[in-house]
């Protein structure tokens, strides 16, 4: 499942190549699964609206939509119209929020580009380009919101990127849970899974295993800054393509190329040469350094 650096380059990649542009048309799949919200009511929502910016709130893409500008033609497509320079900046009135699941890509392409198996969502856009939401497994999610009715999206927990040192101690003091399991819980931190939460405990020399309420505040900010660096890094690399993840462009990402532990099982740690060992925790494969980590 793509996670916050794998979504956080997504909504970057989207964001530089759509900003701005006109909704025109939207064409929704016949699968129930994806849909939060009903695809008419969606397509009804979306179309004509302006794309105000394309951010990531924990694991979900938000797309800020401004007011409806325009009116289609007859013919479906929409008029071009040059913005002014001198319009002050729209605000948002809707929003349309995509969870990718686990196979779930969100892609910017041409109209003449081969259309994926799985393709549940086809938005063309008046610049000529199209976003394809495409989803294997149909875990993924597509919503829409009018925020004077609805309010923004907000995620379910904390954001990791930008949770203070003393607040990230905070939400795990007291917790009868083992602190990788912690780490996944995604009403206390979103937007962290599996890959993440083992490569910033090896980082932080903290065992999967050992109780959240019971490590010592320096442990906690300790892994505080490990997960801000290991978070930051992958981003910066376009995050971890080890299975079907790909940047709005269809580009894997090359932080797998820097994990420490996380499917190493087997092999010499880099640190100290003893091998990476793997257990289930919170039902999910678990790696670490039985040396590194205390």
């Amino acid at each position: 499942m793509p996670e916050l650096p794998e979504v956080e380059t997504i909504a970057r990649g989207v964001d530089l190549r759509l900003r701005g542009d006109r909704i025109v048309e939207a064409w929704f799949g016949s699968h129930s699964e994806p849909f939060k919200t009903p695809p008419a009511q969606q397509a009804e929502g979306i179309e004509g609206r302006l794309i105000l910016a394309v951010k990531r709130v924990g694991k979900h893409i938000v797309c800020e939509l401004g007011e409806r500008l325009i009116q289609k033609t007859p013919g479906g497509r929409a008029p071009e119209e040059a913005p002014s320079a001198e319009t002050p900046a729209p605000a948002a009135e809707a929003e349309w929020i995509v969870h990718l699941g686990m196979t779930g890509r969100l892609l910017v392409t041409t109209p003449e580009g081969p259309v994926a198996a799985h393709t549940h969502a086809r938005l063309t856009l008046a610049s000529g380009r199209e976003l394809r939401f495409v989803d294997p497994r149909r875990f993924g999610r597509l919503e829409y919101r009018e925020l004077k009715t609805n309010g923004a999206f907000a995620g379910p927990g904390a954001e990791p990127t930008t949770i203070s040192p003393e607040a990230f101690a905070q939400l795990f003091r007291g917790r009868r849970l083992a602190i990788k399991a912690a780490l996944l819980n995604q009403t206390l931190l979103h937007g962290v899974g599996n890959i993440y939460a083992d490569e910033s405990l090896f980082r932080a020399g903290i065992r999967p295993r050992r109780m959240a309420g019971r490590l010592r505040r320096a442990e906690l900010f300790r892994l505080h800054t490990s997960l801000l660096e290991v978070l930051r890094h992958a981003i910066s690399l376009g995050g971890s393509s080890v299975s079907d993840y790909v940047d709005a462009d269809g580009v894997r990402g090359f932080f797998q190329l820097e994990h420490r532990v996380y499917l190493r099982t087997g092999q010499p740690c880099l640190v100290c040469g003893t091998p990476i060992r793997r257990i289930l925790l919170a039902g999910r494969g678990t790696h670490y350094c039985p040396v590194c980590q205390k």
